[in-house]
């Protein structure tokens, strides 16, 4: 059993303003894992005044000074890379396999991406006379979620360390184990006291007195579109930068001389993977109409073969965060059942054998058009929508007709042609091909999936201000 009832501030753990607990659920097991403190608009105050008071002098240290500091972290991250994906896997039911080598993995990417960008990032730039400085901007509030949680922390506080911010941390009250961790690594490796503060509480209370709070001077939030709207609002009145990563609904185009059995197969495991809690899922898949059977068939295929269970079993696929979450996924099936979806594979329910947990089936659901429900909304579960389209321009205008602009993907056998399409979508990220990943690419959306980009050198912008110093070098000679 967990117990993490102190909050991270100004170098110290210390006890909250005010008492208040919380169980954190085990979604493997319904069980209580352990507990946490919830913290107030007091607790954030105080946060947020270490912050700024260390601001004057961390956003002076040097970049040789950061560079080291970073590698600090990157080695104590090292040693407690176990403990990092152990707490992952507990938090929220992450497969021990996937905690190990994808979730507690991106966390150390993120560090090195950023200690790489670091030494060779260029801070000034002489123009004419006059030299433009790219300085920290102050204090950051930083709101992560559940669903990628160190990864999410990481890809905020390595490229705010590296430019000079501070920062509060708020990780999410159902997945706060890892941020635990990470908390107490940062502490090992010297982070400088109230350069990283951590404070745990909801979003209502803790999250809305960060983004409201008058001495912070930069938002960078992951979550819901509709909770990134509620951050902008209270963030409007104190003209504060808002960095958002919100949601998606993003559009796989199998074009009709793709190689259908590995590009189908590649869509089908990009959206159960993680349970299908992840904001890029490629969870509407388009496919010729002429070709739907087969389409159909080779999904069935790969969602049946997709394994459930236990995160210490073996199973690709562990169970969604919570009872909340397994009921709203379980609702959008039905709704896309009702509205005239067939059922391809998977369905309402849990998997034989797993009365207990938050385990959902697999889910294809054909015959889907773009105006359904589960074509429109984030379901944020294993739940995938098979469209159809009789011409290229058609699959691509479907792609495009949705509200959201995190990413999209498309799977060719001409390069040229698939790049066209490549290029005609909107979204921040696009996948040719079943491409991997790229750390040093900018990661966010077009649309209502927010605004600004995570992810290498583009991260650091989102953390900077510019300043023009004109006059700074004489005028050149006659």
């Amino acid at each position: 059993m967990r117990e993490y009832l102190n909050f991270y501030i100004d170098g110290a753990w210390v006890a909250p303003a005010v008492p208040a607990r919380l169980d954190v659920i085990n979604p493997a097991t319904e069980a209580v894992a352990g507990c946490i403190s919830m913290g107030s608009a007091v607790d954030v105050d105080r946060a947020v005044k270490a912050a700024r008071a260390a601001f004057a002098h961390y956003s002076q240290t040097s970049v040789a000074d950061r560079v080291a500091l970073l590698e600090r972290v990157i080695a104590e991250y090292k040693l407690r890379y176990a403990d990092m994906a152990a707490a992952i896997t507990e938090e929220m039911g992450a497969p021990a396999v996937l905690a190990q080598k994808a979730q507690a993995a991106m966390g150390m990417a993120h560090l090195q991406t950023a200690l790489e960008v670091l030494r060779g990032y260029a801070f000034q730039e002489l123009r004419g006379t006059t030299l433009l400085v790219k300085e920290p901007i102050g204090v950051c509030a930083l709101i992560t979620p559940w669903n990628w949680p160190v990864n999410q922390i990481a890809c905020k506080v390595a490229p705010a360390l590296a430019v000079g911010c501070t920062m509060v941390l708020k990780p999410s009250e159902i997945a706060p184990f890892s941020a635990q961790v990470w908390t107490e690594i940062l502490h090992a490796a010297g982070v400088p006291a109230g350069v990283f503060n951590l404070v745990n509480g909801d979003g209502p209370t803790v999250g809305a007195a960060l983004s409201s709070h008058p001495e912070v001077d930069m938002v960078s939030f992951t979550g819901s579109t509709r909770a990134g709207i509620e951050v902008a609002r209270n963030a409007a009145p104190t003209i504060k930068r808002v960095h958002q990563e919100l949601g998606g609904k993003s559009p796989n185009i199998i074009l009709p001389d793709a190689d259908f059995k590995r590009a189908i197969t590649a869509g089908v495991r990009g959206v159960m993977g993680n349970s299908g809690q992840s904001c890029n899922a490629p969870t509407r898949m388009l496919v010729p109409t002429a070709r739907m059977d087969e389409a159909r068939a080779i999904a069935r295929e790969v969602a049946e073969a997709t394994t459930v269970g236990d995160p210490a079993s073996g199973a690709a696929m562990g169970p969604v965060i919570s009872d909340l979450q397994w009921n709203k996924i379980q609702g959008l099936i039905a709704r896309g059942l009702e509205e005239g979806a067939t059922l391809v594979a998977g369905g309402p329910g849990k998997p034989a054998g797993l009365e207990t947990g938050y385990y959902v089936r697999p889910t294809v659901l054909g015959h889907v058009n773009n105006q359904m429900t589960v074509a429109r909304e984030e379901i944020f579960g294993p739940v995938l929508a098979i469209l159809g389209y009789d011409t290229v321009d058609e699959a691509v205008a479907i792609a495009n007709d949705t509200p959201y602009g995190l990413a999209a993907y498309v799977s060719g056998g001409d390069p040229e042609a698939t790049r066209q399409v490549a290029s005609r979508l909107r979204a921040g990220q696009v996948n040719i091909n079943s491409a991997g990943p790229d750390l040093m690419a900018p990661f966010g959306g077009f649309k209502q999936s927010g605004n600004g980009r995570e992810w290498g050198d583009h991260a650091f912008g989102e953390f900077l201000e510019v300043k023009a110093l004109l006059g700074f070098a004489p005028k050149a000679a006659a």
